[in-house]
């Protein structure tokens, strides 16, 4: 077998939470689908589920701090053009033009509705803002088109084979690659997840977006990456790649990490 197949196929293999993750922790993944990715699922609970996740953003400040570490990853660049990739809600893309008063934003989502949703909101009428369907696998945009490519909170819904082409990707189309997303917990803070969930469910969202929220939280807990798996990632997509771990500055809610990745050449590619 060539190289890069047995590359391509420990890749695919490798468990969430790195190369060297432990037996127990290999065991807390699943290979069931979030709610927004079952194509068995309505429209009307996927969308639920993009207004829980909008609405806690919102109440934890999420938005307007994700939208600032883009901006500080990019504040060398006087006009910066950034790609969201997976946005859902758009939120994210919003307080970076909010933030910035000439920056440029092609919010996306490879799912229709959301997009149609973007597009019909307030984010279709900005001047510095289209929506776009966009498959992060598969961006047809030429090298180098933006300064910044975010994926902020949906990384881990993708697979280790498709997110290594994501990473690819994204570090081709964009100079810099900045990932926010859920940390991966050890085994026994996972278990907890559903405890100390609900209660806060409870009391900040509606009783119809309970249940998928919960359903949807704790497949991704146990979707997250790890650090070492995300640098594992990075290296399959390309061995000299970059990779940069930010500190994270969120105080409420999960964990999260934040990475940056660029290629080596990116400076040279303008």
């Amino acid at each position: 077998m060539a190289a890069n197949d047995v590359l391509d196929q420990a890749i695919a293999n490798m468990p969430r939470g790195g190369p060297d993750a432990s037996w127990l922790d290999r065991r807390f993944e699943t290979d069931a689908l979030e709610y927004l990715d079952r194509d068995d699922v309505p429209d009307e609970v996927k969308q639920r589920v993009i207004g829980m996740l909008d609405r806690l953003g919102a109440l934890t400040s999420q938005h307007e701090k994700h939208a600032r570490t883009a901006l500080e990853v990019v504040a060398d660049v006087p006009n910066p053009r950034i790609l969201e990739l997976g946005a859902g809600h758009g939120k994210l893309s919003a307080q970076i033009l909010e933030q910035h008063p000439t920056a440029t934003v092609t919010v996306s989502d490879v799912d229709p509705t959301s997009v149609a949703n973007i597009a019909g909101g307030e984010l279709g009428d900005h001047p510095r803002a289209r929506a776009q369907v966009i498959d992060a696998t598969a961006i047809d945009a030429a090298d180098n088109s933006y300064d910044l490519v975010v994926f902020a909170l949906a990384f881990h819904h993708l697979p280790p084979a498709v997110a290594c082409r994501a990473i690819a990707e994204a570090t081709r189309v964009g100079k810099r690659f900045l990932v926010i997303d859920l940390r991966r917990q050890n085994p026994f803070a996972t278990m907890l997840f559903p405890v100390l969930a609900l209660p806060v469910n409870l009391i900040l969202l509606p009783w119809s977006w309970v249940w998928p929220g919960l359903h949807d939280g704790f497949i991704s807990a146990l979707r997250a990456y790890s650090p070492s798996a995300l640098e594992a990632l990075a290296r399959a997509a390309d061995p000299a790649m970059r990779v940069e771990v930010l500190p994270s500055k969120t105080r409420f809610g999960p964990p999260s990490i934040t990475v940056v990745f660029s290629r080596s050449d990116a400076a040279d590619r303008g």
